[in-house]
């Protein structure tokens, strides 16, 4: 009587790799589905026509994520879209033509100075209380008296011209790091913060050097909400405007360098 074969002859390492394979089509299908809920679909980039979802493999279905300390839940996708006007035009008819901004160069969301509406709460500690603060009601925290202290230091902008005066330094209460300066305006009543990965602390010159903006710039950096928190939408803003001068603060900067 001939010996019955049920697995087609096959052996153990092939089992694993045919395995494998099938194992290996999955995750890319999963990752292709989890990839999509946000952004999707994408918009034609001349038209604005929406395309095609891509069918069941690559669509998400709506998840709900529970947000920290009880702030609620959210499902993604849920078919929301940016809503807000993009302050910019297009330089010719074609996909993928650039954009220019339009207005104010500094607060056309463009390029460096692009950013994403967040939620207009603090970023907040593991067991609460808001992240970014400033020195003044941390009194846990201060500067390490091996650095120089800004505070009191001129503010020179990239057409050197004073600015204004840090009038404190705001402090990352969960990273342990300086995330913020505040600056006394000059000529004015204001005080605003400036991201401190743009900001050169001159010790020896007791100033301060941001290259980013021009003096004259300073006034329109995003006000805060409160005096002694920051939303996380403020951050973007805030974060935007001054990283857009790196770009358009003049408009020698947009041209070639060669």
């Amino acid at each position: 009587m001939p010996e019955q074969v049920f697995n087609g002859g096959l052996d153990v390492t092939e089992w694993v790799l045919y395995g494998f394979f099938l194992f290996f089509a999955g995750l890319i299908i999963y990752l292709r589905r989890e990839d999509r809920r946000e952004g999707y679909p994408l918009e034609d980039d001349v038209t604005g026509r929406r395309e095609s979802e891509g069918g069941l493999l690559f669509t998400a279905q709506p998840k709900v994520f529970r947000l920290p300390h009880n702030a609620g839940t959210v499902s993604k996708p849920d078919g929301s879209r940016d809503s807000d006007d993009l302050k910019a035009r297009r330089t010719a008819p074609w996909p993928g033509a650039p954009l220019e901004p339009v207005g104010d160069p500094l607060q056309a969301g463009m390029g460096p100075g692009a950013y994403a509406n967040r939620a207009k709460t603090p970023d907040l500690m593991l067991h609460g209380g808001p992240r970014i603060v400033p020195l003044r009601v941390a009194p846990d925290f201060s500067l390490d008296k091996r650095d120089p202290d800004p505070r009191g230091m001129n503010v020179v902008a990239a057409d050197n011209v004073v600015a204004g005066t840090v009038s404190e330094v705001w402090v990352d209460r969960s990273e342990y790091m300086v995330r913020y300066i505040e600056v006394q305006l000059a000529n004015s009543s204001k005080r605003v913060l400036v991201p401190m990965t743009m900001v050169v602390v001159q010790g020896g010159r007791k100033r301060v050097k941001i290259n980013a903006l021009l003096a004259s710039q300073f006034e329109n950096i995003p006000q805060l909400s409160g005096s002694d928190q920051i939303t996380r939408d403020e951050e973007e803003r805030v974060c935007a405007y001054v990283g857009a001068g790196t770009l358009y603060a003049t408009p020698a900067r947009t041209e070639a360098w060669l």
